[in-house]
């Protein structure tokens, strides 16, 4: 066994969390937020099966545990995830610090069919129904959840820098959106952050993303960021999934991808207990550990995987961590795309 250089804080189990929870800058003019945030899309759909009385149990815990931020957006159920993060902060908004988005349109006769519309009637439509849902008269940071290839950046950011002149919200963020959108954005509107999945397994922005918002001191913040629950090791077969599970129909959960991801998530593990910790915590570790700019936002419906997460706050990689974890789970190593062809078809636009 090699000698580990990765070093922590009376990690005494896996659900221990430093306390205060450290802190990260929102973007070069944002607030100071606790390095983790939580992503709350599982909580309503998506995943299989919800159940709204722990997951409000799960977003109590959270607030009493120092997590700032809870990100949700419009589609998300839809409308159900926004209204339960309304539930959830009724009586202590000031305790939170409220992420949406707008953008994605479904179909409800087939939610599973999915456009977009950034433009800015549809806009402002938008935040006045995520307003109400929430129970807030501001949205904090409000993002254009996809780009819109019909309406020009500069149209819908103008319209949202309208939003932040009249008080509805306060910081404008992109998800999933190319570093040329993202210049251009900026150049109308200063960003606060940009939204985009990144792993172990998704490494696509570090092509030229995440360098892009260090550069104009945006927030990167990195959804999925346990690989949709892959990287915890805790999936080893998808007939786990329950049927309604969106994972069922997404490449790296199918077939020989499967598979060969599964090995990826073995090694990991396998490291993980060299170390002394979850392979959770260390994935969420390697995240943190690329730039201060970075704040992950894992999702889950169980106070305990919440607590584990935030355990991951307690290691610090060195660069030899780093490596080690590279040679085991290398940058082009995982099978398949992160979604099916029509979604993927809508990011990095």
């Amino acid at each position: 066994m090699q000698t580990s250089h990765l070093t922590h804080t009376d990690l005494v189990s896996p659900f221990s969390f430093p306390r205060p929870l450290p802190q990260r800058q929102l973007g070069r003019n944002g607030p100071v937020i606790a390095a983790l945030g939580l992503g709350c899309m599982g909580m309503s759909e998506f995943y299989g099966s919800s159940d709204e009385a722990a997951s409000l149990a799960t977003l109590q815990a959270a607030l009493d545990a120092g997590v700032s931020m809870l990100d949700t957006a419009d589609m998300y159920g839809p409308y159900t995830n926004e209204e339960l993060i309304g539930r959830a902060i009724r009586r202590q908004r000031d305790r939170v610090l409220i992420a949406t988005k707008f953008g994605i349109v479904r179909d409800p006769a087939q939610p599973q069919l999915r456009g977009v519309n950034a433009s800015p009637a549809y806009l402002r439509s938008s935040v006045e129904g995520s307003l109400r849902r929430l129970g807030t008269d501001v949205i904090d940071l409000y993002y254009l959840h996809r780009m819109d290839p019909n309406i020009p950046i500069e149209d819908t950011v103008g319209a949202m820098a309208d939003l932040v002149a009249a008080g509805k919200i306060r910081y404008i963020g992109l998800s999933e959106a190319s570093a040329e959108t993202i210049r251009r954005a900026h150049a109308v509107h200063p960003l606060t952050a940009l939204q985009s999945e990144y792993s172990l397994w998704t490494r696509d922005p570090e092509a030229d993303v995440l360098n892009l918002c260090r550069e104009l001191g945006i927030a990167f913040v990195a959804y999925s960021p346990l690989g949709r629950g892959f990287l915890s090791g805790a999936i080893r077969s998808p007939e786990q999934f329950d049927a309604d599970d969106y994972r069922r129909h997404s490449p790296r959960f199918q077939g020989e991808n499967f598979t060969i991801n599964l090995q990826l998530v073995t090694q990991v593990e396998q490291l993980a207990e060299q170390y002394g910790c979850t392979a959770s915590q260390l994935a969420l570790a390697w995240v943190l550990a690329q730039g201060e700019h970075i704040i992950p936002i894992p999702g889950t419906r169980r106070i305990a995987n919440l607590h584990s997460n935030l355990g991951a706050l307690r290691l610090s990689l060195s660069q030899q961590d780093l490596q080690r974890l590279n040679a085991v789970f290398p940058p082009d190593a995982v099978a398949g795309a992160r979604y099916p062809a029509q979604v993927m078809a809508m990011v990095n636009r």
